[in-house]
């Protein structure tokens, strides 16, 4: 199975396709990364080019999470390991 994975991850590099799919990673560690509370009202919906896009349940969580996004952001690139997302914009 590690060969799978090593051949997969040479395929991406080879096609430019890493940062993307590195980028996509974020969606699915968002709930882990800010937490039960902050999950349960925001829902990601896409990663391009370093921007993350996350909507949000309410006019006011929105705001909220404006000020929690410098940390949301550094959380979610230390999870990856590298600093992949730049921006999250909540709609």
């Amino acid at each position: 199975m590690q060969r799978l994975k090593n051949a997969i991850d040479i395929f991406l590099k080879n096609t430019g396709l890493e940062k993307g799919v590195n980028q996509n990673k974020a969606i699915l560690i968002w709930d882990d990364v800010v937490g039960s509370k902050i999950a349960q009202n925001t829902t990601p919906e896409k990663a391009e080019h370093g921007v993350l896009t996350v909507k949000a349940t309410s006019p006011a969580w929105r705001q909220e999470l404006v000020f929690k996004k410098k940390e949301i952001i550094n959380k979610l690139n230390k999870k990856l390991g590298e600093p992949i997302i730049r921006e999250i914009k909540f709609i």
